[in-house]
């Protein structure tokens, strides 16, 4: 399978609405690279407030996405019963930066990339895109961790 749908995304999640960001994830190539796609809704929970008249979507949300994404692809590469009762939580947020202003209403596409992984620790990074510009780009590690 090279993509997964919102409903296939939460399977492998615990997250849900309105926490749960990305919509689908294509392009999947088995522990290493996929895309993600965020639909940024102009009623997205954020907008009222962030910010009223110029809406945004704040940057710890996009860290956040991208953080999902690199969760599904772990989740979806391992074996069910490697990753059954686990959860991946962020560790470090690296080399974060935000370009341009991600405006709702437009399509988010995450490109992410596991760089390495040892044990449980991954290292990833990831370019977010609309209609080809780059908005922001960062690396991140996070751990795989049991569920109480």
């Amino acid at each position: 399978m090279t993509s997964l749908n919102k409903d296939q995304i939460k399977e492998l999640l615990p997250h849900r609405e309105p926490m749960l960001l990305i919509d689908e994830l294509k392009n999947i190539k088995k522990l290493f690279s996929a895309t993600a796609v965020v639909n940024v809704k102009k009623d997205s929970f954020y907008v009222n407030g962030h910010f009223p008249g110029e809406p945004v979507m704040p940057g710890v949300l996009i860290v956040e996405a991208f953080g999902q994404a690199a969760a599904a692809l772990t989740a979806h590469g391992l074996d069910k019963s490697t990753y059954d009762k686990k959860l991946v939580f962020l560790m470090t947020i690296e080399k974060a930066r935000f370009r341009n202003p991600v405006i709702p209403d437009c399509t988010l596409e995450l490109n992410i990339e596991a760089i390495r992984s040892h044990g449980r620790v991954w290292k990833y990074k990831g370019s977010a895109f609309v209609s080809d510009k780059k908005m922001a780009d960062a690396q991140w590690s996070a751990t795989i961790v049991d569920r109480k």
